[in-house]
């Protein structure tokens, strides 16, 4: 999904790749810290063009998920893990449960260092597999008395989110009116598509699968095809499907004034952050907008609060953001070195005693 993206500084604690003897796919876990905890990171099948990109893209999710965990202010470390399928490698049910039974192994030589949940490519009934060998996973089917599935908070963060964004660009959160962009229609994407919709948003949407044309019509929504999405003027570009979209071609592009969206590692260059900032776009990092799934999950988990409680955190990520934002512009940084070295502080305090 991101193999075109740089790898990350190898600072991680350490990294298990197996070939899965069940499933004879490619597996990695990262551990990339644990200093505040034990690692929390969703587990994400997809296809690569090689075991490298996806060992990659292991690398790099789980160096964000650091900084997710650090700025969201959890006590939980970063890791993420990889089942990385070969080009046009269709999995049928025997394999994709092998494949999860891998995965539950893997994480279980870690020895609770990290936890694992759904991502891209996985679900809770993948969880309720890999459940069968480790029971370091969460987001477990609710029917099973688990969490469920973390998308619906995640939306939540993302919209809390865009609301603190809309505060700074226009004095009022308000998505009443205003021109959104969302690349990506998936369940995050998707969600908060219909949101918008609903409060009066005009909106250009756009999604790899066709087949969510209808799912925009309905929304009254335009269609962009793929690829084009980021040349229509607007307000906030919200990426919410693959990593790497914001190139410097993508960002010198961009018409909106504000990029907002769940997408992990939207920016194909760290150096993208100082390119938007040039052009006067804001930008909301990604690893702060996206994390109402993981504090959701982590805190669930932990039994840390009430539903109501929970939500109530997740719906803060807007506070943050907003803190991040005002940061930024008082100290004349970007708000993606804002965020960074907010959870830079956190893990240098380290995990409570």
């Amino acid at each position: 999904m991101t193999h075109t993206l740089p790898l990350p500084d190898f600072s991680h604690e350490r990294v298990e790749v197996i070939t899965g003897p069940r499933s004879g796919l490619f597996i990695a876990v990262a551990l990339h810290s644990s200093v505040l905890g034990s690692a929390l990171g969703g587990a994400r099948l997809w296809s690569y063009p090689h075991w490298s990109d996806a060992l990659g893209d292991a690398l790099r999710l789980s160096a964000a998920m650091t900084l997710k965990n650090a700025a969201a202010g959890l006590d939980a470390g970063g890791g993420k893990s990889v089942i990385g399928l070969p080009p046009r490698t269709v999995l049928d049910a025997d394999r994709r449960r092998a494949a999860f039974l891998d995965l539950g192994d893997a994480v279980e030589l870690l020895g609770g260092a990290y936890r694992t949940a759904e991502d891209v490519g996985s679900t809770t009934a993948d969880m309720l597999t890999v459940s069968e060998r480790t029971a370091h996973v969460v987001g477990l089917p609710q029917a099973t008395g688990g969490s469920g599935e973390p998308a619906g908070p995640t939306s939540l963060g993302v919209h809390a989110s865009l609301q603190a964004v809309l505060s700074k660009l226009t004095g009022s959160p308000s998505a009443a009116g205003r021109r959104v962009t969302i690349s990506g229609l998936g369940q995050v994407g998707g969600r908060l598509a219909s949101r918008l919709a609903e409060e009066g948003a005009v909106l250009t949407v756009t999604d790899i699968n066709p087949a969510r044309r209808s799912f925009a019509a309905d929304l009254g929504a335009t269609w962009a095809e793929p690829g084009t999405e980021h040349l229509v003027p607007g307000d906030v570009f919200v990426p919410a499907g693959i990593g790497g979209i914001l190139t410097d071609e993508v960002i010198d592009a961009l018409a909106v004034r504000a990029v907002c969206g769940p997408a992990n590692n939207p920016l194909a260059s760290h150096s993208g952050a100082q390119r938007l900032a040039d052009r006067g776009i804001l930008y909301a990092p990604d690893f702060v907008v996206n994390a109402g799934g993981v504090i959701y999950l982590d805190l669930e988990a932990k039994r840390l609060g009430s539903s109501e409680e929970i939500m109530a955190r997740v719906a803060g990520i807007g506070d943050t953001v907003s803190r991040i934002l005002d940061d930024a512009e008082v100290r004349g940084i970007t708000p993606l070195a804002a965020a960074e070295e907010l959870a830079a502080s956190r893990l240098r305090e380290g995990a409570p005693v």
